[in-house]
């Protein structure tokens, strides 16, 4: 998610330069630095931006300079003749009334509305906006392309860290398989230390105790579902279409099964896997936060 675009452009007095920047987040948060006084502009580009994009920290600023504005406002006589007149009328009905204005001064004339000529032509402000909505499109091109290029280069090394859990959880089924023998002489010896050392024991009852420590000491279960997590996993990568938020979970996945076969496994070699399954996974999440 994370990319930076800029871009310039211009049309009759006004130039103008956009920059178009995002961070990682969990959702999308459009945060718009625009100039004031361009009808519609800031609605069109939040609506363009929330089409295209769904996550990130997302930040556009657009500078916007005026030939016109840089040389100077210029009055607009017929705004100040109706201000003036509606001061007078003003000054008048307060005179009738017995109270006393104080004088009124040019800067306060000057900040009436209509009374500076700022260019502000209605036909002048839309042609405006259009040109900046079209220079926009070109911008937002850019931008997608240099996120689409770091979605590549980080499919590849996510595809490579599934991958990684994928041999390790092969090689936890393996390390399980190994390990059975040792088990079952593990709870054999248990076995006979109770029998020997307690009269009247129910060898069955005991049994039957070690049969249930060695179902919950099984990895199968766990195994299995990050098999299937690694599929589910390659399957996102290859839909095409924004999946941070489901790898993210993936990820929070991978991480519950691997912990719980370090809990279980009783044996030095599987732990050791386990322990390297939460590496990779933890490199991974890592990564994940990076994914539209």
């Amino acid at each position: 998610m994370t990319a930076i675009a800029a871009a310039s452009g211009s049309q009759d007095a006004h130039r103008w330069s956009w920059e178009l920047r995002s961070l990682n987040g969990k959702s999308l948060d459009l945060r718009l630095r625009l100039p004031e006084g361009i009808t519609g502009l800031e609605a069109a580009l939040r609506a363009r931006l929330a089409a295209a994009l769904s996550r990130g920290n997302v930040t556009l600023t657009l500078k916007l300079h005026s030939d016109r504005a840089e040389g100077g406002f210029a009055l607009d006589p017929a705004g100040l003749d109706a201000a003036l007149a509606a001061l007078a009328r003003v000054e008048g009905r307060a005179g009738t009334q017995g109270l006393a204005l104080a004088p009124t001064r040019a800067a306060d004339i000057l900040g009436l509305r209509g009374v500076l000529d700022t260019g502000g032509d209605p036909a002048d402000a839309e042609a405006l906006r259009a040109a900046l909505l079209a220079d926009f499109e070109g911008l937002l091109e850019s931008f997608q392309g240099m996120r689409a290029t770091e979605g590549a280069t980080l499919a590849q090394l996510i595809a490579g860290q599934l991958d990684r859990i994928a041999e390790l959880t092969e090689a936890a089924a393996q390390a399980a398989i190994d390990r059975a023998p040792r088990m079952d002489q593990s709870f054999r010896a248990a076995l006979a230390r109770v029998t020997d050392n307690a009269e009247a024991v129910d060898e069955a009852r005991v049994a039957q105790e070690l049969a249930l420590l060695a179902v919950k000491a099984d990895v199968t279960e766990e195994i299995d579902r990050l098999r299937a997590h690694v599929a589910a996993a390659r399957d996102l990568l290859a839909a095409g279409s924004p999946v941070g938020r489901k790898l993210d979970f993936l990820a929070q996945e991978f991480n519950r099964e691997a912990n719980t076969l370090c809990a279980k496994a009783q044996y030095a070699p599987l732990t050791g896997i386990g322990l390297d399954l939460k590496t990779v996974i933890d490199q991974m999440r890592e990564q994940v936060q990076n994914v539209e």
